[in-house]
């Protein structure tokens, strides 16, 4: 980490110079140019009364915020293909999504393909069928739902989907908190 820069990015942002940043911290105008270029080192104690000055605090700045990804190719995918009886594949759309609030999958299901049985749980599941039909399948009730439409559950008992016709069904399924 680029101490001086970071100071200097952080005076510059709130539309101080050095001068007024010196002023405010007790300091001289030369001081804050030399630590801004990395000429000298202030003492934790000085550091902290220029982060103060500037708003912010020692835990603040030296906390490295990550930027955080928002789009993903295919290749940050993952695919699992006929598994636990599938008949078709689950694509995690968001890679490491269970540290998230929510889990987007793509389900593919081959004719007679269905997911694995999940659960009863707290949250919600949204799903959208893209192609193909499915049938619903929550405890003993089966509900049908055809391409362009979506069914949003709240799931207090075990609930699956399964291929519905005999062409290949694609839907995106969305899982809040993630379960999938």
């Amino acid at each position: 980490m680029d101490i001086g820069e970071k100071l200097r990015q952080m005076r510059l942002q709130r539309g101080l110079t050095q001068e007024d940043m010196a002023d405010r911290c007790e300091l001289s105008k030369g001081f804050i140019s030399q630590v801004e270029r990395n000429l000298a080192s202030p003492s934790i104690a000085t550091l902290t009364d220029m982060l103060e000055c500037l708003g912010s605090s020692l835990s603040q700045f030296f906390s490295e915020a990550k930027d955080e990804k928002t789009v993903f190719a295919p290749q940050d995918m993952f695919v699992k293909e006929d598994a636990e009886g599938l008949r078709g594949s689950i694509t995690w759309l968001v890679p490491d999504a269970q540290k998230n609030a929510m889990e987007p999958i793509l389900v593919e299901l081959d004719e007679d393909g269905a997911s694995y049985p999940l659960p009863p749980h707290e949250g919600e599941e949204f799903g959208y069928v893209l192609s193909g039909s499915i049938h619903l399948v929550m405890g003993e009730k089966k509900t049908r739902v055809r391409t362009g439409y979506s069914f949003c559950i709240h799931p207090r008992e075990s609930h699956y989907i399964a291929n519905a016709g005999k062409t290949k069904a694609r839907v995106l399924w969305v899982s809040n908190p993630p379960t999938f």
